[in-house]
């Protein structure tokens, strides 16, 4: 448990770096129990934040809230946990929470190179809603304030580390050298399990990189994945920042499936909650 932030300072913290999160209230409780109704915690995939009451109790709770972050179900959940032998703790009362789960940055991306291109990028993208692990060999070359969603990853083997960072994420590859660029592509045609890859160049550049790619034995359809050069067309201008715009807009394009429709059940049905409030109203609340 981290007990420097508070419930809400955590909250923020996720909202601020696009992580993942459950937040559980105590909505009723009955008898002797450690705290009372409103009091609230923050869950992670790897951390806790603020406190229900400690014991079996928070720990059975934030069990619960990681099943439910690893299984990516982000819908809302009441429970009820007496605080008896079962939970090891002899308050004797029993407590009812809410779980609200919560996505964080759904789309995730990988940047490799730290150049004035991509510092112009990560400016306009830690405004959205991207999870971004920042690449490059150069530690120097990283700012000294990130945003709070980028998460800078310095290694001098980019592309060894590449195929476990990319997987299954959108990759932007922007370095300063095109050895290490095609390094950087054909690894990552090679593990075939990101979401797509963008790489910044010429139209030159392009031609010569997938001939080189072709020669390697790579399928026409692989080869052409990759978008270069990378950014919308219709985004004019070649200085930094109106690359990053083009290259933004083409990320939120993608982003943006025409499959993806919100889910028919967001937070608790009525009758749900009409069942809690008559509970609660005749002490007996229940999972």
């Amino acid at each position: 448990m981290d007990r420097r932030l508070n419930w809400y300072q955590a909250v923020a913290l996720c909202e601020d770096q696009g992580e993942p999160y459950v937040l559980v209230t105590v909505l009723g409780v009955t008898g002797s129990v450690p705290r009372e109704p409103s009091s609230k915690m923050v869950v992670t995939g790897t951390q806790s934040y603020d406190t229900i009451g400690g014991g079996h109790l928070e720990y059975r709770i934030c069990q619960q809230a990681r099943e439910r972050l690893a299984r990516q179900d982000f819908t809302s959940k009441m429970a009820n946990f007496p605080l008896g032998a079962s939970l090891g703790q002899c308050c004797g009362g029993s407590v009812s929470v809410l779980l609200e789960a919560n996505p964080g940055c759904e789309q995730e991306l990988v940047i490799f190179g730290a150049g004035h291109v991509a510092k112009a990028l990560v400016t306009i993208l830690g405004g959205l809603p991207w999870r971004i692990t920042w690449v490059d060999e150069r530690a120097d070359q990283f700012p000294a304030d990130c945003p709070g969603n980028v998460r800078i990853h310095h290694t001098d083997d980019p592309v060894g580390d590449a195929p476990a960072l990319c997987a299954g994420k959108q990759v932007l590859i922007l370095t300063h050298n095109h050895q290490l660029d095609f390094d950087l592509c054909r690894t990552l045609l090679t593990s075939g399990d990101c979401a797509g890859i963008g790489l910044i160049g010429s139209d030159t550049k392009a031609e010569r990189f997938r001939k080189r790619l072709d020669h390697r034995g790579f399928s026409a359809a692989d080869i052409n994945s990759i978008r270069c050069p990378v950014g919308r067309t219709d985004v004019p201008g070649k200085r930094p920042m109106e690359v990053a715009v083009s290259i933004s807009a083409e990320l939120l394009t993608l982003a943006a499936s025409p499959s993806q429709t919100a889910p028919a059940r967001r937070g608790l049905p009525w009758k749900e909650l009409k069942g809690l409030i008559r509970n609660t109203e005749t002490g007996d609340i229940s999972e």
